[in-house]
């Protein structure tokens, strides 16, 4: 048979696109060396419960995108299903993986699906077996029909003709509404898949806090009994709590107005309160110890009394001293007015008080007035005794005038070169005046009876004038005149 050129050409053109199309088939879409000669796979091993429908060339799949086939699947003697699994060695799956079977429809069609745990862990490597531990396997289709045929038969079926009614007359109309319902949980679902990974940190992190409520069951309980408690007394007191609820508004609309009211002195009040605050914040542990020292100091005054109880003593009540301690130790006269200044003890005015400061100047470990301001704590530098707060907030230190015992001349004379309280005119007071003198009256005195004439010509009688006077010094003479006078 003679054929053309162009039926050569045309044969040759088909035979090179059935080769083409041969060759794709064979290497693109059947892998025909990968599954004879195992070419560009490796194999590993999935240990199952149960096969759960698994077959031999079933699909298996990495997030979603397929990556090899099921060798095969056989029992071992252990009684578990081993399956083999051929993965492609051009996709890196990690080995801390979950394994799951799935079916792709309801007739079956299992296939592997492999999710990774951690994107860190090394990648799989040919002879690696997944532990039946990391896998899951769906449950029988044909136990979970014959379960839910049996749940079927178990509903009454007049019952089940009402839930339909109902159902049907509760959500008739409610078609748009379910729509968005169904639609907004779809979003909703999305959402969460596109927020996985702190979905998963939040579900693993609360599993800490579920653990404090379950170790703390006692304590919630013992609330929930004090809650019940408070309601019951609420509900006895149902009345009462009424009438505060009622005459809630007023009593605030009385205390707007108080406010409104105080309102021009309030911020007053409260700026002083603020001096106030920081004055007690800084002498906080003072009040502190007056605190702690208020109840001991009343139980010893209340101890007063107990002295003599019980006892056949008429005095009950606290032994009294007399021993006074004048002069011991002496009185501190240092850093005071000098002698000149000084004002005469009966003097009842009150004049301006002298410049600077007046306390005892003498040595802080000296034994005259050791409670005198010398020795004053400072609340913010503790350690430091000064007389004044503007040398304790200073640098400065407590320099005394002298030892205090200067008993000659001016007690203030001092070495340091520091000043001493002056009055503002520096001149000692004017003397006061004395009283008129009384005329000096005279009269005739008899030195035998003690008689004489006062300036009101009364006769009186002073008998211890005369030595030679018959009359004895008693101590009730001297406090009482003789009979008849």
């Amino acid at each position: 048979m003679h054929l053309t050129r162009r039926v050569r050409i045309q044969l040759t053109i088909f035979s090179a696109v059935s080769v083409t199309a041969l060759l794709i088939m064979i290497f693109g879409y059947i892998r025909l060396p990968a599954l004879l000669f195992g070419v560009g796979h490796y194999t590993v091993t999935l240990s199952l419960p149960t096969t759960g429908g698994l077959y031999k060339s079933g699909n298996v799949t990495y997030r979603g995108t397929e990556v090899g086939r099921v060798a095969s699947v056989h029992l071992t003697p252990t009684g578990v299903v081993d399956a083999v699994l051929s993965l492609r060695s051009d996709v890196s799956i990690p080995s801390d993986l979950d394994a799951q079977i799935h079916s792709t429809s309801a007739i079956g069609e299992q296939y592997v699906a492999l999710s990774p745990r951690n994107g860190t862990s090394r990648p799989l490597r040919d002879g690696d077996k997944i532990p039946i531990s990391r896998v899951t396997v769906p449950p029988d289709i044909n136990a979970l029909l014959d379960a839910t045929n049996r749940g079927l038969q178990a509903i009454p079926r007049g019952n089940l003709k009402t839930v339909v009614d109902e159902s049907y007359t509760a959500f008739a109309g409610l078609g748009p509404d379910l729509s968005r319902f169904f639609k907004g949980g779809s979003h909703l679902a999305i959402d969460a898949r596109s927020n996985l990974d702190p979905l998963l940190t939040l579900i693993d992190k609360t599993k800490p806090v579920l653990d404090t409520q379950t170790d703390t069951a006692g304590s919630v309980q013992a609330w929930a009994a004090h809650l019940a408690d408070i309601t019951a007394s609420v509900q006895r007191n149902d009345t009462a709590v009424r009438g505060v609820l009622q005459n809630a508004g007023p009593a605030a609309e009385e205390v707007r107005a108080l406010l409104d009211r105080m309102n021009p002195t309030l911020p007053i009040v409260l700026a002083n309160l603020v001096s106030l605050n920081q004055v007690a914040i800084t002498y906080q542990p003072d009040l502190e110890q007056i605190l702690v020292l208020l109840p001991q100091g009343a139980q010893a005054v209340q101890g007063v009394n107990v002295a003599n109880h019980d006892t056949k003593q008429s005095y009950k009540g606290g032994f009294l001293s007399f021993n006074l301690n004048l002069n011991l130790p002496p009185p501190c006269t240092t850093g005071f007015l000098p002698v000149q200044q000084q004002r005469a003890a009966s003097d009842v005015d009150y004049p301006d008080r002298p410049a600077g400061d007046v306390y005892c100047r003498v040595p802080q470990d000296s034994p005259l007035n050791v409670r005198g301001a010398r020795n004053t704590p400072c609340e913010t530098k503790p350690g430091k005794r000064a007389p004044t707060a503007k040398m304790c907030e200073s640098d400065d230190y407590y320099v005394p005038l002298n030892d205090g015992f200067n008993w000659k001349g001016d007690p203030n004379a001092t070495l340091s070169g520091q000043g001493v309280p002056q009055r503002a005119d520096n001149t000692p007071p004017a003397p006061r005046p004395l009283p008129p003198v009384p005329p000096v009256g005279t009269a005739t005195y008899d030195p035998n009876t003690g008689n004489y004439v006062g300036p009101d010509g009364r006769i009186y009688t002073q008998g211890n004038l005369n030595r030679r006077a018959n009359t004895g010094q008693t101590w009730q003479s001297m406090l009482l005149p003789p009979k008849g006078n």
